[in-house]
């Protein structure tokens, strides 16, 4: 059986991190200077590397929100560590690891294969 409590308090400890995270990132993904007199075509193309490495990385961290939010959802309505396949409770070792999984080992190995 898990704590909705505990699992609240470490969901939304991760909202926190992740939230002021994703303000810095967004500021990092301006647009790159095209302008050659004052920045050389390498540095430019490793300012456009690294500008896709920053969004992907916004991207990540979105759909993490997205899957946290969903978490406190489904805490909210009780269905928070029930598998979504089977319907049997997720251990709560793996919602530790991982608070947004939504399917029990034994349904997530199977969707892999």
């Amino acid at each position: 059986m898990i704590d909705p409590d505990r699992f609240r308090e470490l969901i939304q400890k991760r909202i926190d991190v992740l939230l002021p995270s994703r303000e810095k990132n967004n500021k990092r993904t301006n647009s790159v200077e095209l302008d050659q007199t004052r920045v050389g075509r390498l540095s430019r193309m490793d300012a456009m590397q690294m500008q896709q490495m920053e969004l992907a990385l916004s991207r990540r961290q979105q759909t993490e929100l997205i899957g946290l939010k969903r978490a406190l959802s489904r805490l909210d309505s009780g269905e928070y560590g029930e598998c979504e396949e089977c319907g049997e409770e997720i251990d709560p070792r793996r919602l530790e690891i991982d608070p947004i999984a939504t399917l029990c080992i034994s349904c997530a190995q199977r969707k892999e294969t």
